[in-house]
C-alpha cells in the first residue's frame, strides 16, 4: 500500500526572491537537481511562482519556490509581482539575491526569516549548492518555534482518552475518502494512544447510550455544532475540527476575539468569507451555503457577503467589517498568520468558520480551546 505524503501545508516553505535576471531560477534548478524552471538571459522569463518539493539532509522534505523577479517592467510585471507577494505570505525562509535587504519586507511579512544570499556563478556548482542547502538547513534547525501547540489536539487529548469524532459524510465530502482534517486528527489521536470512535451525527445519541462512560472529548464538524451540543452532557468537552485546525495554523485567541464583532455589526455590514482551497461548491457547502444562511438568519438579509478562494485574498480589507476564514487545512501556518497580521494592521476583525458558527449559535463559551 502506498503511504500518503506529508501535506504540502505542513512543510517548511523556502522562497528564492530577487530582481529580474539575478539568477533565481538558476539557483532553483541547482537546488532541485534538475532543469525544472525555464532560464534565459531575457528579463521576466519566470512568469509565475514555481514550487518543488526537495529533501534536505537531517531536515526532511521542504517546499522550494522560485518567484518572478522584482523590477519587471513588462506589461504583466504588476501581476507577476502580485503572485510573488502571495508566495511571500506563506514563506518560512526567503533567500534574497540582492545587495541589501528591503526593511519593508520584514515589516510586511514578520513571520518569515529573510536571508541575504550572495550568488557567485564563478563558484563551482556543487559547492554553491552545498552552501545554499547548508544555510537553509541551519536556519530551519535554529529558528524559533511558531509558539503553537505541536499537535492538532494540543492538550485536549491524552493517552488513554476516549475521543468521539462526529464526521458528517454529506455531498461536500469526497466519495470514498475523508477530508484532510479528519484524517490528520485520527492519525494524531492514534499516535497519542487515544481510543477513537468515528460516527456520523445521526448515530450520536445511540453511541452515547451504548458507552459505559462519557467521552473525554468530542470533536465535531462545525456544520453540526448545534445538533451535537444539544445531545451532549454539559460536562463533556466539545470542540470542532475547524477550531482545532485554526489553533494549529493560526492565532486562535485573535480569531475568538474577532468573533465578538458579530454582535456589533451593522445590518448592512460587508463580510468577507475566505476559503483557502478551490473546490466546486455544493448545496451543502459550509462556506458558500450554510454559513451565509446562518449569518443572514441571525443578522438580517441586508448583509453583503463576498467570497474569495485560494490566493485571491485581497490586500486591501478596508471595505469589510469582518473576515471569516476557513480552518486553513490547505495552508501553512505562516500563510494564515500573515493574513491575520494584515487584518490586524487594517483594524478589521478576523475569525474562522468554527468560531463564528459557535458565536452565532450562542455556544462559543461551551467550546474548548487547546
Amino acid at each position: 500500500m502506498k503511504s500518503v505524503a506529508t501535506p504540502q501545508s505542513e512543510l517548511p516553505h523556502i522562497l528564492i526572491y530577487g530582481s529580474v535576471n539575478s539568477g533565481k531560477s538558476t539557483l532553483f534548478n541547482l537546488l532541485v537537481g534538475q532543469e525544472y524552471a525555464v532560464t534565459s538571459p531575457i528579463a521576466g522569463t519566470t512568469t509565475d511562482v514555481l514550487y518543488k518539493r526537495i529533501e534536505l539532509p537531517d531536515v526532511g522534505p521542504v517546499v522550494l519556490g522560485d518567484t518572478p523577479g522584482i523590477g519587471d517592467t513588462s506589461p504583466l510585471g504588476a501581476q507577476r509581482m502580485a503572485a510573488t507577494r502571495v508566495a511571500l505570505r506563506r514563506a518560512d525562509i526567503v533567500l534574497v539575491l540582492e545587495e541589501s535587504l528591503d526593511s519593508q519586507l520584514e515589516k510586511d511579512y514578520p513571520n518569515a526569516i529573510f536571508l541575504l544570499f550572495k550568488l557567485d556563478f564563478s563558484e563551482e556548482r556543487e559547492a554553491l549548492r552545498e552552501r545554499s542547502l547548508e544555510l537553509i538547513a541551519k536556519t530551519l534547525k535554529g529558528r524559533k518555534t511558531y509558539q503553537r501547540q505541536e499537535t492538532l489536539s494540543g492538550n485536549l487529548a491524552n493517552p488513554g482518552d476516549l475521543v468521539l469524532l462526529v464526521m458528517p459524510q454529506d455531498k461536500a465530502a469526497p466519495k470514498g475518502r475523508l477530508i484532510l482534517p479528519q484524517v490528520q486528527m485520527m492519525r494524531e489521536l492514534l499516535d497519542k494512544h487515544c481510543m477513537v470512535i468515528a460516527i456520523q451525527p445521526e448515530e450520536l445519541g445511540t453511541t452515547l447510550s451504548k458507552l459505559r462512560a462519557m467521552p473525554d472529548l468530542v470533536i465535531t464538524d462545525s456544520s453540526v455544532f448545534q445538533e451535537v451540543e444539544k445531545q451532549l452532557p454539559r460536562e463533556v468537552p466539545l470542540t470542532s475540527f475547524s477550531v482545532l485546525m485554526s489553533a494549529y495554523k493560526g492565532d486562535i485567541h485573535r480569531l475568538v476575539a474577532g468573533a465578538k464583532a458579530l454582535v456589533q455589526l451593522p445590518p448592512n455590514a460587508h463580510i468577507l468569507i475566505a476559503e483557502a482551497c478551490s473546490h466546486v461548491p455544493t448545496n451543502e457547502d459550509i462556506g458558500r451555503v450554510k454559513l451565509p444562511k446562518l449569518l443572514r438568519k441571525k443578522l438580517g438579509d441586508e448583509l453583503v457577503i463576498t467570497h474569495v478562494n485560494g490566493d485571491d485574498f485581497p490586500t486591501d480589507l478596508s471595505g469589510y467589517q469582518l473576515v471569516i476564514h476557513c480552518g486553513a487545512c490547505m495552508m501553512n501556518r505562516n500563510h494564515l498568520l500573515t493574513r491575520q497580521e494584515e487584518a490586524t494592521r487594517q483594524q478589521v476583525p478576523m475569525t474562522n468558520y468554527g468560531v463564528a458558527i459557535a458565536q452565532l449559535l450562542g455556544i462559543l463559551d461551551r467550546v474548548v480551546l487547546p
